[in-house]
C-alpha cells in the first residue's frame, strides 16, 4: 500500500510579523507597493510538498515513496528523511542547482506571504513512474510544470489511481490541461480558492467535475472540508485544534491523512476526516514536519 509522492522538498524560511498585513499595505496604494516588515524570528525548516506530505503518512503508519529532485545542497534533507525511514529511491538531485528555498511571513492572523525559488524543482520530470515502481497510489502535488503533466500521463498509464492536487501549481494551467488531469486523476483535491478557480478555467462546476473522477474534496481551513461525490456534497467538519501556532504544512498534513486513507479502502468522508485531524495536529506545532502523532489513526471516523 505504498504511495508514490511526486511534488517539491524545499528548504523553508519561516518570518514571523507581528502585525497584521492589511495595516501595512494600503490597497488605495498597490501601483507604488514598497513595504518593509520587521520579522522579529526566523528560523529555517524542511519542506515542500513532497517532504511534508511524506512526513505526515510515515507518522501515520504508511508507506511514502516520495518522487522530487533535491539541488546540490540537499544531501542533509536526503539523510533526515532516511533516518526518518522513508524510501528514498525516487529522489534525484540536480547538482546544477539549488534545493528549492521559500520564504515565508506571517501575521499575527496566521496569513501568510511566499516568495518561492524553484531550483531542482524544475527538473523533476527526469523521473519516471514505471508500472513496478511499487506504489499502489499516488498523488500529483504541486511541483514542476513539465514533472505534474509527464506524471499525470504516467500515472495513469501505468494503471495507478491519483489524486491531482495542483494547490499554488493550478494557475500554471490553463483549462484545457487542467480537464486533462481531471480526466486522468481518481481523486481531485482543492482548496476553496483553488476550488473556484478551477472551475473558472474549466467551465465545470464542483459538481460536474466530482461526476467525472471517484471524489473531490474541498478544503475550507478552520471549517473543515467539503467531500464531491457523484455530484453530492458532504461537509465534514474541523477538528478544534489544541492551540493555533503555525498554519505552514497544514494542508500538506491533510494531504498525508488522506493518502493513508485512501490506501487503507476507507471512504472519503472518512480519509477527509483524518486529514482534519492532521491539519489540527500540525497547526499546533511550529514548523511543517515537527508535529508527533497522538490519536489512533484507525479511531478516526
Amino acid at each position: 500500500m505504498a504511495a508514490l509522492i511526486c511534488g517539491s522538498l524545499a528548504f523553508d524560511t519561516i518570518m514571523s510579523f507581528e502585525g497584521r498585513f492589511a495595516e501595512q499595505i494600503l490597497p488605495e496604494q498597490l501601483h507604488i507597493l514598497n513595504v518593509s516588515f520587521l520579522v522579529p524570528t526566523l528560523r529555517r525548516d524542511y519542506g515542500g510538498c513532497a517532504g511534508n506530505i511524506a512526513y505526515a503518512l510515515k507518522l501515520l503508519g504508511g508507506t511514502p515513496l516520495p518522487m522530487a529532485m533535491l539541488g546540490s545542497d540537499g544531501g542533509e534533507y536526503l539523510e533526515r528523511m532516511q533516518a526518518l525511514g522513508i524510501d528514498t529511491r525516487f529522489v534525484g538531485q540536480a547538482g546544477d542547482a539549488y534545493t528549492a528555498q521559500a520564504m515565508i511571513m506571517t501575521d499575527r492572523d496566521n496569513n501568510q506571504i511566499t516568495a518561492f525559488h524553484p531550483g531542482a524543482m524544475l527538473h523533476a520530470h527526469r523521473s519516471r513512474i514505471e508500472p513496478d515502481c511499487g506504489a499502489t497510489l499516488g498523488i500529483i502535488a504541486p511541483d514542476g510544470r513539465e514533472a505534474m503533466l509527464e506524471h499525470a500521463a504516467q500515472f495513469a498509464a501505468a494503471g495507478i489511481p491519483f489524486v491531482f492536487d495542483p494547490g499554488q501549481g493550478l494557475p500554471m494551467f490553463g483549462g484545457g490541461e487542467l480537464r486533462g488531469f481531471i480526466d486522468q486523476a481518481s481523486w481531485v483535491t482543492v482548496n476553496d480558492y483553488e476550488g473556484k478557480m478551477l472551475c473558472e478555467r474549466t467551465g465545470l462546476s464542483l459538481a460536474e467535475i466530482s461526476q467525472r473522477v471517484r471524489g473531490l474534496v474541498v478544503t475550507l481551513g478552520a471549517q473543515g472540508c467539503e467531500v464531491w461525490e457523484a455530484g453530492q456534497r458532504t461537509h465534514v467538519a474541523a477538528t478544534p485544534p489544541a492551540e493555533v501556532v503555525d498554519p505552514t504544512g497544514c494542508g500538506d498534513a491533510w494531504r498525508g491523512g488522506l493518502l493513508y486513507g485512501l490506501a487503507h479502502g476507507w471512504p472519503l468522508v472518512r480519509c477527509a476526516a483524518l486529514g482534519n485531524r492532521m491539519g489540527a495536529l500540525k497547526v499546533a506545532q511550529r514548523g511543517p514536519q515537527n508535529y508527533r502523532l497522538d490519536f489512533d489513526p484507525q479511531s478516526v471516523g
